[in-house]
């Protein structure tokens, strides 16, 4: 009874979220969000983002020690927009960073130190000088970056929880350039080495400061059941740092738990799979000394908290044939699908299509091509794929592009940053619009080049 109940509200949720997506859609080009000078925009559908933050504090409730309840910290690079970043903190995550950059933003946001994480393979004295003085939490990525820590906190312990970010080794997902669990990969000290372990376990006895422990096995492509192993084999380690550290006469070291991020996003349907009930119910399963109190757990999902909010609307400028195949020409390519043009095995994106009027097409289907407006032949965000048939004046719509389509633009062929807007739908069922970002304006454009 209880899968039952939980897949008629999972049906029922993806039902509601297409429903406000076509109304965001209509508003959009009925109110002429979309134009000659500004025929891209991405849409930000804010209630779910909402559910979806939601879910997540719920899947955890019980995770680590009630005194200090788990931290989900936002990965700033899946959504790097000050006001998502502002939005985010209010419904209670913090954020985790990997640059200089991403560290302003974040504060920017409003986002306090003490929920802020430092994840980089490359931090410079300077940055990590910086991260000690606001008392931002520290994840240590190689014995280099630990030896100037030693030199950092010398004369003054951290303020804020530092560890070693470790790399169980556990594997490659399916996209290759997301696993960080690989045996070579760049990321953290290499668990399964000869005499890695030790040298670890070395490290902790050696620095009472050290109170954390980092594992982040991969992003999208990884199966659930390979990031629980990776907590799992954190917990493991914890287990045996505290074990140590209560055998030299001191309390237990270690408190806190870095699980990492990376729940893959189904880009296949309006479906949420896996949820974070799932993912949990498979921690509690696989690690479940981390939801027995002793331990502080941080997550840092990104991809997963914003994609299924997302999309990216465009207008078809013209449609052409050619070889036998139907081409419909757009403004949405590689400048805001950069992975999905590059690597479209690997990152398809679903396109709906809509009419000239914003309203879902019902031209019959067709097979064509959806392509971008950039320089070279290959920026095609879909390739012979089965769609209402598209015309010039019709919108073409790429979905569950909430995460890193809109926040990470390509500048090839310097196309204008376009704007990005979330939206809610009030109780008439009207969308009302809010600027996350306005569009990048040709003047603009031209100063970030130099001129």
């Amino acid at each position: 009874m209880a899968d039952t109940t939980e897949t008629a509200a999972a049906d029922g949720a993806a039902a509601r979220l297409r429903a406000r997506r076509d109304l965001a859609v209509a508003a959009a080009v009925g109110r002429g969000l979309l134009d000659d000078t500004r025929p891209l925009v991405a849409l930000l559908d804010l209630r779910t983002v909402r559910e979806t933050v939601r879910a997540l504090h719920e899947a955890f409730a019980d995770a680590g020690d009630p005194a200090r309840p788990a931290l989900h910290t936002f990965a700033v690079k899946a959504g790097s927009l000050v006001p998502v970043l502002r939005l985010l903190h209010e419904l209670g995550m913090g954020a985790e960073v990997a640059s200089p950059g991403e560290l302003a933003l974040a504060r920017a946001a409003g986002v306090p130190p003490d929920r802020i994480v430092l994840d980089s393979p490359a931090k410079t004295p300077t940055e990590l000088r910086e991260a000690l003085a606001l008392g931002v939490a520290l994840n240590a990525d190689n014995p280099q970056e630990l030896a100037r820590l030693d030199a950092l906190v010398a004369d003054r312990p951290p303020r804020g929880p530092v560890g070693l970010r470790v790399n169980p080794q556990l594997g490659a997902g399916s996209i290759d350039a997301m696993s960080t669990a690989t045996a070579t990969s760049k990321f953290g000290f290499a668990l399964r080495d000869p005499g890695a372990r030790d040298r670890v376990l070395r490290a902790y006895a050696d620095r009472p400061w050290l109170t954390a422990l980092h594992c982040h096995v991969g992003s999208q492509g990884m199966a659930p059941e390979r990031m629980a192993a990776g907590a799992a084999a954190i917990v493991d380690l914890a287990e045996e740092i505290n074990a140590a550290a209560v055998a030299a006469g001191r309390s237990p070291q270690v408190d806190t738990l870095d699980i990492g991020g990376g729940l893959p996003v189904n880009f296949t349907s309006d479906d949420i799979a896996p949820s974070y009930a799932d993912f949990a119910r498979l921690l509690r399963e696989r690690a479940p000394v981390a939801f027995g109190g002793r331990y502080r757990i941080v997550t840092e999902f990104g991809r997963s908290v914003l994609a299924k909010a997302g999309v990216i609307l465009a207008r078809v400028e013209y449609t052409k044939d050619a070889g036998g195949r139907r081409i419909a020409v757009t403004h949405a390519g590689a400048q805001v699908a950069t992975r999905t043009v590059f690597a479209p095995e690997a990152w398809p994106l679903r396109v709906a299509a809509y009419d000239g009027e914003g309203r879902p097409a019902t031209t019959a289907p067709l097979r064509q091509d959806v392509a971008g407006p950039c320089c070279f032949a290959g920026d095609l965000v879909a390739h012979d794929r089965e769609l209402p048939e598209l015309r010039p004046g019709d919108h073409a719509a790429l979905l569950d592009t909430g995460a890193y389509y809109a926040s990470t633009p390509f500048g090839y062929n310097s196309l204008p940053r376009p704007a990005v807007l979330g939206f809610t739908v009030d109780p008439a069922g009207q969308p009302q619009f809010s600027t996350l970002r306005r569009a990048q304006t040709i003047e603009e454009l031209v100063a970030e080049s130099g001129g």
